[in-house]
């Protein structure tokens, strides 16, 4: 972690430990005082609070220190749960892969009985818990499909599960729908012409269905060395793709890599270090949780890039031909901001990132939450720094302005 990360992290830590040990800084008398979810007239009424999109962590977050600073908002969410990613869309084994007191969202620590790094369980009944103590309120199965700043408001078009439409408009805007949105699948040469099964790896749960195949995972992040370590655990015959190098380090050990040359395993590293990486790519050090070990043992095959896929298997761009049955596609995800937000001064049309890592704050009262590549720290950070930056405007423009605009 670098100086400047750590500064923030202190200044962080210190602001929230004041406002939890504060007896007037009560959570529950915040959630009843502040209209979380209020109802959305027909005809798009102006709002007296912001409009979130997205109750991921990042949007969970923003609500809740929305919510200690009695600032009213709308959280408006396309699924029909909270954290749907980590709900729907991830296997069974996943833990955080950092330490919890990284993991920490806004004013409430995860509970001290919960180990070093809590399992996926863990981690979604500590969000609804996190909901009960904000009153948080979302509205569920409100699917964005545009939103852009008319001059005076920012109006967010939805359409629910039944084609009905809904128009919010807000003086503020926080784009809280994270970096995983949707599952990234390359168009890899002939493989519509495979015969076997190809799913993304956030269709995968567990190696159990998978005994006796020979499977091929493609991606050597931390996903696709997770899936790979589960399915060789279910004794599957399992291959991994490694198209890129990668830092791999010891989850026990942050920062300090104690294997040595991963390369002669077929994994290369970078030639920078992986905090570095971190910053100037976004690309995360994979945390090792027994892969390197069933890869020296060999019982996990490496390959290199795929030249073409063929009809039972798989040509690799060293002239090596390999059948397989399943296709696991670990090759991540990627923001859907471009596809929605009418904007380009903050976000990125290409990636659907702010055009700076770290920027969190754009022009007429529009937000990134989320999308800093530095985990839930940085969730907790950017929520803590738009809520505040909302409070200060609120205050100044108070509802009842607000309201007659």
């Amino acid at each position: 972690m670098r100086p400047a990360e750590i500064m923030d992290r202190r200044r962080f830590a210190e602001t929230e430990g004041k406002r939890a040990h504060d007896p007037l800084y009560s959570p529950r008398r915040a959630a009843r005082a502040t209209a979380t979810g209020f109802p959305v007239g027909e005809h798009g009424e102006v709002l007296a609070g912001p409009v979130i999109v997205g109750a991921g962590p990042a949007g969970l977050a923003v609500a809740a220190c929305l919510t200690m600073r009695g600032v009213p908002y709308v959280l408006l969410e396309r699924h029909g749960c909270v954290a749907s990613l980590w709900r729907h869309r991830t296997y069974r084994r996943l833990r955080l892969h950092l330490p919890k007191r990284f993991c920490e969202l806004p004013l409430m620590p995860f509970p001290p009985s919960y180990p070093a790094y809590p399992t996926r369980e863990q981690f979604l009944a500590y969000l609804e818990d996190y909901i009960a103590t904000f009153g948080i309120r979302p509205f569920f199965r409100q699917a964005v499909v545009s939103a852009e700043h008319d001059g005076d408001f920012w109006c967010v078009r939805t359409l629910d599960g039944g084609g009905t439409s809904r128009e919010y408009r807000s003086k503020w805007l926080v784009v809280a729908t994270g970096e995983n949105a949707e599952p990234v699948v390359p168009d890899i040469d002939g493989i519509h012409a495979f015969r076997g099964l190809v799913i993304h790896s956030s269709d995968y749960r567990s190696g159990e269905s998978y005994r006796g195949k020979k499977v091929l995972v493609i991606g050597c992040g931390n996903s696709g060395m997770e899936v790979s370590l589960d399915l060789s655990n279910h004794n599957v015959h399992t291959s991994m793709v490694v198209r890129d190098s990668v830092h791999v380090l010891p989850r026990e050990i942050m920062g300090v890599s104690t294997f040595g040359d991963t390369a002669r395993l077929g994994i290369p590293r970078p030639n920078i270090g992986p905090m570095e990486l971190k910053r100037v790519s976004g690309k995360t050090p994979v945390l090792d949780v027994g892969t390197i070990a069933k890869i020296k043992s060999g019982d996990i095959k490496v390959y290199p890039a795929i030249q073409s896929f063929q009809e039972h298997g798989v040509q690799f761009i060293d002239g090596k031909s390999e059948s397989f049955d399943v296709v696991i596609l670990a090759t991540g995800y990627k923001s859907n901001v471009p596809y929605w937000l009418k904007d380009k001064d903050l976000f990125s049309e290409k990636n659907g990132f702010p055009h700076n890592s770290n920027e969190w704050k754009g022009k007429n009262g529009l937000y990134a939450a989320g999308f800093s590549r530095r985990g839930l720290l940085g969730v907790s950070m950017d929520a803590t720094n738009i809520a505040d930056d909302i409070l200060g405007c609120w205050n100044d423009f108070g509802y009842e302005r607000h309201k007659r605009k």
